[in-house]
């Protein structure tokens, strides 16, 4: 598959994320986009404090006079405010089980989150969208518990793609997928989350990824990197440089199509990138010159055609291009 280097427009918007219903009414109405991460459902309500038990003596389970109140609060910076929805929180005991995993003691979802926790040791990680943040605390036999703040680094990213200077992709027809910025020992990227619809945001830890958007299923692929700040959403939009064709084999122009129809498409340098079976079949292909091979009846027909980015239209081979009689060796050319 050949991959072509395209443009990104990218737009970053500060966000007081944690407080939704008390930010000013310009980032209220940006915020509204943070709500909509499928992986994500905001409660109702806050949820009930959890008990857990003593991962030192499992028998403990039972003593809820001697376990203590643990306030925890998750921040996207340093200096913001509580994350009051979208989050996710774990406590774990920080003695392996059986199974060489640690124990999972409490869960809760929502925003801000209050365990009971018997003294001891814990991890606690907190999820939000595809950001995290794990911190290891004590909890003291005596003395009041301080509240535990954990700062997730975190932003966001809204990606959406055009064809050509400004034609809106069809959402259905359009997909992202992210991975890390680095590369492995193989060459390869971690994966970090894939197949992403447009106006969708995904919650990441701060740092640069490396976004694959993929407009239709053959070639039209464009690469970028895009940077994610901590309590800022970026709306990064993409730009390929394709178009949507629909393949006609026809009598005359402006023709009906003929059914049972099979086709190839081969790039300027000879290589197949489509094949496909039909009256007409519609696709998608990067940019460039291409030539479309028409087989029905036992003859074959063919045309060269061009694809200019974002103008959609209908590639029709005529009845009488170039037909040829398919020779002895045909279907090793064709394979």
């Amino acid at each position: 598959m050949r991959i072509k280097a395209g443009h990104i427009r990218a737009v970053v918007i500060a966000l007081a994320l944690a407080t939704v219903g008390t930010r000013a009414p310009q980032a209220q109405e940006l915020a509204d986009p943070f709500k909509a991460f499928p992986a994500i459902s905001a409660p109702s309500k806050k949820m009930p404090k959890l008990r857990s038990f003593n991962p030192m003596n499992p028998d403990a389970a039972t003593q809820g006079p001697t376990a203590k109140d643990i306030a925890l609060e998750a921040h996207l910076t340093d200096k913001g405010n509580s994350v009051e929805q979208g989050l996710t929180w774990r406590v774990f005991s920080p003695i392996p089980g059986s199974d060489g995993k640690l124990p999972l003691v409490a869960t809760s979802e929502g925003g801000s989150a209050a365990f009971q926790l018997i003294p001891g040791e814990y991890f606690v990680n907190v999820a939000f969208g595809r950001a995290g943040a794990t911190r290891k605390i004590r909890v003291a036999e005596s003395g009041i518990a301080e509240k535990q703040v954990l700062v997730l680094d975190a932003g966001g990213v809204m990606l959406n793609a055009i064809s050509g200077s400004d034609m809106r992709i069809p959402p259905g027809e359009l997909s992202f997928s992210i991975f890390s910025a680095d590369s492995k020992e193989d060459g390869e990227r971690a994966l970090v989350v894939a197949d992403v619809k447009p106006d969708t945001v995904v919650r990441l830890n701060t740092g640069t990824y490396h976004v694959v958007s993929n407009y239709g299923a053959v070639n039209a692929v464009i690469r970028a990197d895009i940077q994610i700040e901590a309590g800022k959403l970026t709306e990064a939009t993409i730009q390929h440089r394709a178009a949507k064709l629909t393949l006609k084999l026809v009598s005359e122009p402006g023709g009906e199509a003929i059914a049972d129809t099979a086709w190839s498409i081969l790039t300027s340098s000879g290589d197949v990138v489509s094949e496909s079976v039909g009256a007409f079949p519609t696709l998608v292909l990067a940019e460039g010159g291409y030539t479309a091979i028409a087989r029905n009846n036992e003859k074959i027909f063919q045309r060269d055609f061009t694809v200019k980015a974002g103008v959609n239209t209908d590639v029709e081979v005529l009845l009488n291009d170039k037909s040829v009689e398919p020779a002895s060796g045909a279907s090793e050319a064709e394979d």
